[in-house]
């Protein structure tokens, strides 16, 4: 084997590329560094193809972290993907339609989405998932049920950093509202709730998983008006998908138990 550069032993060289790697915090090439150097030397790769090997591994990784705090920082309350999501058991949901939702596009425009359906059906789960698919993509996310959303929004006002909070929830790029529809707010938990979804209004996009079609929601927002208006802000050059009434979970929990009898 040639001995490397400066008179270097082997070991030396590692050792020195180990350091290197640490003061100039380049984890991934310093871990996948020796099995590189081998594959390069048995597929007798140029310095150049080498390079970019160990370049790409790094960006690669750095990536993949950074999608992983993103994801994180989301606070999604457990993982979904679309490639879990099955559309043979929802065939009211257009397997291509939300596909071309993974693309993020709308997130891209601030538009909003709504996905509006029975318990069961899958709302929250694309919800969660089409989130992760815009974490993955460089967008800041945050998920958040309804009623813990207001409830922090009226704690907020309370202590005199409303401002702040709605302006925290202004900043990211999609914000995901799950179970909206299942709790009646009074008016001022949802006035506070339209503070926030203004705030975001043709800048930043909103999703919303909600059990009331639009025409129910004035048992979650007594208010008409005020429900017109939150309603209007949702669905304004937005997204709107059906997930249907007939439960997933319920027929898989029937269907075991017809297996079990």
């Amino acid at each position: 084997m040639s001995v490397p550069h400066r008179g270097m032993t082997e070991q030396a060289a590692q050792a020195s590329i180990d350091q290197a790697c640490r003061m100039l915090r380049l984890p991934s090439i310093r871990t996948a560094f020796p099995e590189l150097a081998e594959q390069a030397a048995r597929e007798q790769m140029s310095y150049l193809g080498f390079l970019a090997e160990l370049l790409l591994t790094e960006c690669d990784d750095r990536a993949r972290r950074r999608s992983e705090r993103r994801i994180k920082a989301a606070q999604f309350p457990r993982d979904k993907s679309l490639r879990a999501f099955d559309f043979d058991a929802n065939p009211g949901i257009d397997p291509a339609t939300i596909h071309t939702l993974a693309t993020c596009e709308w997130v891209k425009k601030g538009q909003p989405l709504c996905l509006i359906g029975d318990s069961g059906t899958g709302k929250s789960h694309l919800l969660i998932a089409l989130g992760t698919e815009a974490a993955m993509k460089g967008y800041r996310v945050r998920y958040a049920l309804a009623t813990k959303l207001v409830n922090e929004l009226v704690e907020a006002a309370d202590e005199k950093v409303l401002a702040k909070t709605v302006a925290r929830y202004g900043r990211v790029d999609l914000l995901c509202i799950d179970e909206l529809g299942y709790m009646e707010l009074d008016r001022h938990g949802a006035e506070l709730l339209f503070q926030v979804l203004t705030e975001r209004e043709e800048k930043n996009s909103v999703a919303i998983a909600s059990n009331e079609s639009f025409s129910g929601w004035t048992r979650t927002f007594t208010d008409p008006r005020l429900c017109a208006a939150i309603v209007d802000r949702l669905t304004f050059a937005g997204n709107i998908i059906e997930t249907g009434t007939d439960s997933y979970r319920l027929a898989q929990t029937r269907a075991r138990a017809e297996q079990a009898s």
